[in-house]
């Protein structure tokens, strides 16, 4: 099979879960990021495996990303949008029981003239001007929304990945300035959030990122493997040249493994000349450009011609493979392709 393959283990993050949830007091609630796709793992899997291990609200980008939890999760558990309460989704909001989080004074109208007698929650900008009502669109309006006992105000951290920067203590201060004496549950921190400890936390967390082995939490169990078969394996002589552009040229002779991947894949260009696959323990650095559809490798120092080779292992982390591209975790894991067979190992699978 010329297929790559992406296991996911659901125990590790249904694990990594449990993590975050103990590092708050018995008092906050732990809540799950299953946007993007479970940051491209499968929201379904994904979702259902974070229901076992007790998380009970769901948070998504998208009403249509709501639709697919809820099929997934069945009622029960709250899911929660981010974009609010959009032109073109009521009938999805309400027929599904899905909670939005109105972000401006043209959703509360939408959301209260479409399903008055339907749950939502607020989200505030307390400084990422990005999402949320700003302070003086909230005080204009606090009055009428409280007495409607809304489920959740919210806001986002710009700079919680940075313990030390200033917009931390900043935004605090502002959630605080607009939140206190509401009486109405309150949530600042996704991972990052949680990281910064007790004062940040308040009555609900939305880790995202460290369910699924990225940083800032160093503490989370890896998540995938990223298998690439090897399609064909090649002999250079000296002064020979590997792929497109002729970048990486043969000082010795040398041994050249092409395996089943490319940017198509997800595995980002930049990565050419750069990145390192592994057999087993033992790294073998890419040789040459990375193609659409196919990546050469140099395994000249094995002691005989791999199988299959892997990107994304414990000796290399997503946080590790980003590095090298100049990029984030959340952007190689959100690349990963629809074409890799995807396995779930673990209990939970």
């Amino acid at each position: 099979m010329s297929t790559a393959t992406l296991t996911i283990d659901l125990d590790a993050i249904a694990e990594n879960w449990r993590a975050l949830d103990r590092l708050t007091d018995q008092a906050t609630q732990t809540g799950a990021v299953v946007k993007a796709d479970a940051y491209g793992l499968g929201a379904g899997r994904v979702a259902r495996a974070l229901a076992r291990a007790g998380a009970r609200r769901f948070f998504v980008a998208l009403a249509e990303e709501g639709a697919e939890v809820r099929q997934a999760l069945g009622p029960g558990p709250q899911i929660c949008i981010f974009s609010g309460h959009m032109a073109g989704d009521t009938e999805m909001i309400g027929d599904l029981d899905l909670t939005p989080m109105l972000n401006s004074l043209d959703q509360m109208t939408r959301h209260l003239e479409a399903l008055p007698d339907h749950p939502f929650g607020i989200q505030l900008d307390t400084g990422m001007n990005r999402l949320g009502m700003e302070p003086d669109e909230w005080a204009a309006v606090a009055e009428i929304v409280l007495p409607l006992k809304p489920e959740l105000l919210m806001s986002h951290l710009a700079c919680a990945d940075e313990p030390g920067h200033p917009m931390n203590a900043r935004q605090l201060a502002n959630f605080h300035a607009m939140t206190d004496g509401t009486n109405v549950p309150r949530s600042l921190s996704a991972t990052g959030g949680i990281l910064l400890g007790p004062q940040y936390h308040f009555d609900l967390t939305r880790p995202g990122i460290g369910l699924y082995g990225g940083m800032p939490f160093a503490a989370a169990r890896p998540v995938l493997r990223l298998t690439l078969p090897v399609v064909q394996t090649r002999m250079l002589e000296p002064g020979e040249s590997v792929g497109y552009g002729c970048t990486w040229t043969a000082e010795h002779p040398a041994s050249i493994a092409t395996v089943s991947a490319g940017y198509a894949d997800g595995i980002l260009r930049a990565l050419s000349g750069r990145a390192t696959l592994w057999a087993g323990e033992t790294p073998c650095p890419v040789a040459g450009r990375i193609s659409m559809d196919l990546i050469t490798v140099d395994v000249t120092h094995l002691d005989e011609p791999p199988r299959e080779l892997d990107l994304i292992c414990p000796e290399q982390t997503i946080d590790a493979l980003a590095s090298e591209a100049g990029t984030i975790g959340y952007e190689i894991l959100t690349s990963l392709g629809p074409r890799y067979t995807r396995r779930y190992g673990g209990a939970q699978a």
